[in-house]
């Protein structure tokens, strides 16, 4: 079938190169962060930035949303009060590699940050961070980073962080203060997001004489699902509904590839050790995890209010990935379908925005970078893969917005045997090509009428032409966006 590869090997040398390459073509256009002097002051005023990061928060895990059973008043009055994004997506749905992305409006095979193997964000890659201070910013980080260094590798006038997992209670964590790191200290008895908020309202409530961006990046709710005690009995007796397709195991996974059905991320197995014993279990401490975040927002929003920076305030509310809460016996992400891959994305600035408007083009966590930068006035490297997001919160739809969108994934074999596959997602159709299946495997689906993804239409005959279309379609993306890694990634 023509625009399909035929699987071949690499070596890690392969991988470093195709790399090299990409990130080389950055450094060219990256302005000379460390030649700049940072201002100290502007005439101009510019806004503030708080950019709140869920861990693997659903697009409808809000009442706002339509969650009957789970109540978030906080980041509800986001919503209310500013635009959200109903279809918004991460293009890899992993903590490093999405995390990596935001904070270059890069792609995973950009950046080489392509999985959680411990990788770095390459230091000729800039983060919108060192923009923006060099802009005369003054930029705070609390919270999970996840690439390797924790992010310690980058200038933070204030820091408070750590890298991949935390302990729920009694959580090390390194802090920082202009650009000085200390030692990685334990706090004994603390409930780490507690700890988190702690920190950014102590940070908010400092004068600042410059425009500041806070990125508060919570941890929960990432397994082991841990709950503050203040939520031990949230959602007691509250039935949790079952999903449609959570028993389609027990029918066979009809239609769905063996990528699909051997991957080892199902609900009630020991292939997750304690992380999702039950779907009643799992549901509710998601949920708890999302109050929890709810709850930061809430206090949060009322330090700005009180301090009078509200309104002077883009407030960013968004996730790495989305979960799978029992779709197909499925836990986690990873996989290209809409419960992985579809994000929150709510965007609060009242000085541009009409309140409770929203908007249904496709944005990807690759737009977060230039957004933050076109809003602060700030020039969007050429590098940038994402597109600003800035005309639709002023009321614009730019004619040229994208129709469809590639998705990447690489991490094999670790955690949940996921196999590596691509994709492209565009209003109605989706394919997913798992291209080191041998043979390779495929599934289609009519996001317009299957928006549960429940029939796949690979095998019939009346979509070859489709088939054979989206393929391409895969290829010209990946041309586009300079992908040349090879298929096998060590």
């Amino acid at each position: 079938m023509a625009g399909v590869k035929e699987q071949f090997g690499s070596t890690r040398r392969d991988f470093i190169r195709s790399v090299a390459g990409a990130v080389g073509a950055i450094a060219v256009d990256a302005p000379d962060l460390k030649a700049q002097a940072m201002p100290t002051s502007s005439s101009q005023k510019k806004p503030n930035f708080v950019f709140f990061l869920g861990e693997g928060v659903r697009w409808d895990e809000f009442s706002f949303a339509g969650n009957k059973i789970i109540h978030t008043p906080n980041i509800d009055r986001l919503a209310h009060e500013g635009m959200v994004f109903r279809n918004a997506f991460v293009v890899n749905a992993l903590c490093l590699p999405s995390r990596a992305s935001i904070l270059t409006g890069l792609y995973s095979h950009t950046t080489g940050a392509v999985d959680n193997r411990d990788r770095p964000i390459p230091p000729a890659a800039p983060v919108i961070s060192d923009l923006l201070r060099a802009a005369g910013y003054d930029v705070a980080f609390i919270g999970k980073s996840h690439v390797k260094g924790s992010l310690r590798d980058r200038y933070w006038d204030y820091y408070f962080g750590f890298d991949g997992q935390a302990e729920y209670y009694s959580p090390t964590i390194t802090e920082g203060v202009r650009g000085v790191f200390g030692q990685p200290k334990k706090y004994d008895g603390n409930y780490v997001e507690d700890l988190l908020l702690e920190k950014a309202l102590n940070y908010l409530n400092q004068p600042h004489d410059r425009p500041f961006c806070l990125f508060l990046w919570f941890y929960a709710p990432h397994a082991p699902f841990y709950r503050p005690r203040r939520l031990l009995d949230l959602y007691n007796g509250v039935p949790i509904p079952k999903p449609a397709t959570f028993d389609d195991d027990l029918k066979g996974y009809l239609g769905k590839p063996r990528a699909f059905v051997e991957a080892r991320n199902k609900i009630g197995t020991t292939e997750m050790e304690d992380d999702a014993r039950s779907l009643e279990e799992l549901v509710k401490d998601h949920y708890a995890g999302v109050v929890s975040n709810d709850e930061a927002v809430g206090k949060v929003v009322q330090v700005l209010e009180d301090k009078h920076a509200l309104d002077d305030t883009a407030i960013l509310f968004s996730s790495d990935h989305g979960f799978f809460l029992g779709e197909w016996r499925i836990f986690d992400k990873r996989f290209m379908h809409e419960p992985s891959i579809r994000v929150p994305l709510i965007i609060r600035y009242p000085r541009m925005i009409r309140p409770g408007t929203s908007i249904g083009q496709m944005a990807l966590n690759l737009d977060l970078a230039p957004s933050i930068l076109e809003l602060a006035g700030i020039p969007i490297p050429i590098a940038m893969q994402g597109k600003s997001l800035v005309p639709f919160l002023n009321g614009e739809t730019p004619v040229d917005w994208r129709k469809d969108w590639l998705y990447e994934y690489y991490e094999f074999p670790e955690d949940e045997h996921v196999p590596p596959h691509r994709g492209v997602r565009s209003d109605r159709y989706k394919l997913i090509h798992y291209y080191t299946m041998v043979p390779q495997e495929y599934e289609l689906y009519d996001l317009q009428v299957d928006p549960g993804e429940r029939n796949n239409l690979w095998a019939e005959s009346a979509y070859n032409r489709l088939s054979e279309q989206l393929l391409t379609r895969i290829d010209e993306l990946r041309k586009q966006t300079g992908d040349h890694l090879p298929d096998t990634i060590t």
